[in-house]
């Protein structure tokens, strides 16, 4: 099995959204406003880009995904 492409998610609190992005896929940049919507974009973006920049890939490409999201709260709510 091939390695794991790695793929980032930060939470854009303006926007709303998630927003991902790659070093391991060349070009990849695409928002969503749930992770599972992201993941279903990841799965088609993934494999069109690895093909437009001529890079090898299997049939089946791992990714793993790390979403971060930074919030706050308050003591008084816990």
């Amino acid at each position: 099995m091939q390695k794991p492409l790695f793929v980032q998610a930060d939470w854009d609190d303006e926007a709303n959204v998630w927003v991902a992005d790659s070093d391991d896929v060349p070009g990849l940049a695409t928002e969503a406003e749930t992770v599972e919507a992201l993941v279903a974009k990841l799965k088609v973006m993934i494999p069109e880009l690895l093909d437009m920049n001529s890079l090898p890939s299997d049939n089946q490409m791992p990714f793993e995904l790390l979403i971060r999201r930074f919030d706050t709260t308050d003591r008084a709510a816990a």
